[in-house]
């Protein structure tokens, strides 16, 4: 049951200078029952939001402030989209009672130790790790309801887990290891100036980054252990697109199309974003730009006992901001397509 009341809730953004924070403040802005009382960029304080993002020009937006000056009363629920290591540092100094939803990596993995290990430093925040809820919408949508602070799951991650995760939880896939083919756009990487991101370096060319070493591998590790009851060994070889949104992952399976398809469209036959092409029909990135839409397509291979699945989202809107307003909507009580239900932007 959705909340009746239209009642106003109170939004804060820590974290409001980069493109999630961006994208959170364009969604944010036009949610039916959210309103944004205040942004924080440290860097940017006292700037006006449009002088950094000159297309939200035509909102009526507060401006930049420092986290020093943010005004906790009455707010109910806050944003937090700083790097990891950052996040855990600021969201330990937030009063209780204020729901939160992380959009870094620092509550995603349930052991710290495993935290410290991939991130190369010491977890700070240990206690609120305990409570956190692992925000990969779909598959935890009850504990999402019930929880104080929400993880939202890394972009590529979101993107793999969706399409294996039900295959997992059914049975369906018996073979002990994956090999995961994903390709990711620039942004995925942050706004701050990178050689190896800008157009010169990007345009023109596809290349693999992180083989065998990529963060995400130990969220991967975690949801499939939950959901196989077994440890899967994964391969996962993560490629960087010369594009500036979306996300696309391909994953062979020793599986008939047909069981694959079978099963996807089973479980998320009541989703509202998840969306399972008809067989043998190809996703592309284009055609989730700028939405909260997850395309999953299943094709079969030459041989009638194999397959391939396939799945496309807007790393920025579905594997990030959109995820998050997704996971606030549930954990507030509304309608949890409430200012999501943006078409894709085409071409």
């Amino acid at each position: 049951m959705t909340n009746s009341i239209k009642k106003s809730i109170l939004v804060s953004i820590i974290g409001g200078s980069g493109y999630t924070g961006a994208e959170l403040i364009r969604l944010i802005s036009r949610h039916p029952y959210f309103t944004l009382f205040q942004v924080v960029a440290n860097r940017n304080a006292g700037k006006k939001i449009e002088d950094i993002f000159p297309h939200l020009r035509h909102l009526n937006l507060p401006d930049f402030i420092s986290f020093e000056e943010m005004i906790f009363d009455d707010v109910d629920l806050i944003f937090c989209a700083l790097p990891h290591a950052t996040s855990q540092e600021i969201i330990i100094k937030i009063p209780e009672g204020i729901k939160i939803i992380d959009l870094s990596a620092d509550f995603r993995l349930e052991k710290v130790q495993e935290y410290e290990k991939w991130y190369g430093q010491k977890h700070i925040a240990p206690l609120l790790q305990e409570k956190a809820v692992y925000g990969l919408t779909e598959i935890y949508k009850e504990k999402i309801k019930k929880g104080s602070l929400v993880a939202c799951t890394g972009c590529n991650s979101a993107a793999t887990l969706y399409p294996i995760l039900p295959l997992l939880n059914d049975g369906v896939i018996n073979d002990d290891h994956l090999t995961i083919n994903l390709g990711a756009g620039v942004s995925g990487a942050g706004r701050d100036a990178k050689q190896n991101i800008i157009h010169a370096e990007v345009s023109e060319g596809v290349k693999p980054y992180n083989i065998g070493k990529h963060r995400h591998i130990a969220e991967l590790e975690q949801e499939f252990r939950k959901a196989a009851n077994r440890k899967i060994d994964i391969t996962f070889i993560p490629h960087l697109l010369p594009q500036n949104r979306g996300v696309i992952v391909s994953i062979p399976l020793s599986l008939s199309a047909f069981l694959v398809h079978k099963t996807l469209e089973k479980f998320y036959k009541d989703s509202s974003f998840i969306i399972i092409l008809p067989i043998e029909e190809i996703p592309a990135t284009q055609h989730v730009r700028g939405s909260n839409y997850c395309h999953i397509g299943v094709v079969s291979d030459h041989a009638n006992d194999r397959s391939v699945v396939i799945s496309v989202l807007d790393n920025l809107i579905k594997g990030s901001a959109g995820q998050a307003l997704q996971n606030a909507n549930i954990m507030l009580d509304f309608d949890e397509t409430s200012g999501l239900l943006e078409s894709p932007i085409f071409p």
